[in-house]
């Protein structure tokens, strides 16, 4: 018998999954709930395991190239006999799936770019490969990318498995850079995603600026996956109606409680995180979020920070019951999540769960911003940089204090001015008056 290894569904919002890695070859022999690939999701890259025990006889889905959920990525066969026909299986899905795409396509044929004209001149016989029957057989992200590029399909020699033409031969035909595959295997269980919407916020990261990297400029670079679920994340973040309160907050007693602190292993994402927390204990309607039978008050704080990814995207690292954890803890876990989350090895509810987020680009210098109330949540607090103030003081003196503009993003269907303005001055009065008490 034979039987199909799918492109699973690694959270709520995947639409389709890269192929890291497979760590087994054709031929190899495969137990069920044995590791076969690694597939990148929109959030994580994650182990896959077959269901079944066997031969694996042919990859459909190579390296670096893309599959919708559902699709088939490789086949499996019980015996090695079998192995010729699941082959043959394979090549027919792959003709099916050609001659669909192709039957979907507008009978006129764009003019083929120089480099795409240069490989259609190398042809030395009509059927080359990544041709069957006059049918082009490319992956789906091939074709997109040769639609993009205006590149001819019909003359490149496909490099995919039996001539399939896959995304690197259209970028080398167009005169593109070829990016190779990534390599690196997450050890981490498959495991169906939460039915939380993950929370990603369209809010630069928390923490260190991503490496700087030499654009390709006068080219288009096509989204990586983590990169299209922020796009998904914004398209519905846009449709929340929402309203913005700033509020200033005097530092100087939590940059001292810092100080005395930090060398315990304590960082300011902590901190913060930890008085928001402390503060929404108060404000249960702050981090509740609108359903359409009413508000769903959540029965957890749980505070996500978001992340810059290196290559591109952002994460929500979550800080689960922040409010029941100590500061020490909590900072211990936070770095843990954030060197997790840059390796692409969280688990899907240290990341979707969520029910408050934080966006800070302090370190940047940023006095403030506004931030974009993520899916799924009712509020979102950017936070600014800590700067010293000329003030007047309450005996009519002049002075300087360290200030910060927080700003709150809040979704207005559940929760009203009156309501942020009521968290973001109890919040204040917590980090000027009492930050001490975030130790105990």
């Amino acid at each position: 018998m034979i039987h199909e290894i799918f492109m699973p569904a690694l959270s709520s919002t995947m639409t389709e999954g890269k192929i890291v890695s497979w760590t087994k070859s054709p031929g190899d022999k495969v137990e069920k709930g044995e590791t076969v690939v690694v597939v990148e999701s929109d959030k994580a890259d994650m182990d896959v395991e077959s269901f079944y025990e066997g031969i694996l006889a042919t990859i459909v889905v190579g390296e670096g190239e893309v599959a919708p959920v559902g699709g088939t990525i490789a086949l499996l066969a019980e015996t090695e006999a079998e192995i010729e026909e699941a082959k043959q299986k394979a090549q027919q899905q792959q003709q099916g799936q050609s001659s669909t795409a192709a039957a979907s396509e507008t009978p006129s044929t764009p003019e083929p770019t120089p480099a795409a004209a240069t490989a259609q001149n190398g042809a030395s016989q009509a059927a080359a490969s990544g041709q069957n029957g006059g049918r082009v057989v490319a992956s789906p992200r091939a074709r997109k990318l040769a639609k993009e590029l205006k590149v001819d399909l019909k003359g490149l020699q496909g490099s995919g498995p039996y001539g399939r033409i896959v995304a690197e031969d259209v970028q080398a035909a167009a005169g593109q850079p070829v990016q190779p595959a990534a390599t690196a295997v997450a050890q981490m269980p498959s495991a169906p995603a939460p039915s939380a919407v993950p929370a990603v916020p369209a809010q630069a990261p928390t923490t260190t600026a991503p490496a700087a990297t030499s654009a390709p400029l006068g080219q288009v670079v096509p989204f990586n996956t983590l990169q299209g679920a922020v796009v998904r994340n914004m398209t519905a973040s846009l449709q929340i109606p929402s309203f913005r309160v700033g509020y200033t907050i005097t530092t100087d007693n939590l940059d001292a409680l810092y100080k005395q602190i930090k060398s315990k292993g304590v960082t300011m994402t902590g901190l913060l995180a930890k008085a928001v927390a402390v503060t929404l204990q108060k404000h249960p309607l702050l981090y509740a979020r609108y359903t359409e039978q009413g508000v769903q008050y959540n029965g957890n704080i749980n505070v996500a920070v978001a992340v810059a990814m290196p290559g591109g995207g952002l994460i929500t690292p979550v800080m689960r019951d922040a409010d029941q954890m100590d500061i020490y803890s909590l900072s211990r876990s936070w770095k843990d999540l954030v060197a997790r989350a840059r390796s692409k090895q969280l688990q899907p509810d240290e990341y979707s769960t969520g029910t408050f987020t934080l966006s800070n680009l302090g370190m940047f210098g940023v006095d403030r911003f506004d931030a974009i109330v993520p899916p799924g949540q009712g509020s979102i607090l950017a936070i600014g940089a800590s700067r010293p103030q000329v003030v007047a003081t309450d005996d009519g003196l002049m002075g300087v204090k360290r200030q910060m503009q927080v700003n709150i993003s809040c979704d207005h269907r559940i929760i009203y001015g009156a309501d942020a303005a009521a968290f973001l001055k109890d919040l204040a009065d917590l980090i000027e008056n009492n930050p001490q008490s975030l130790t105990l």
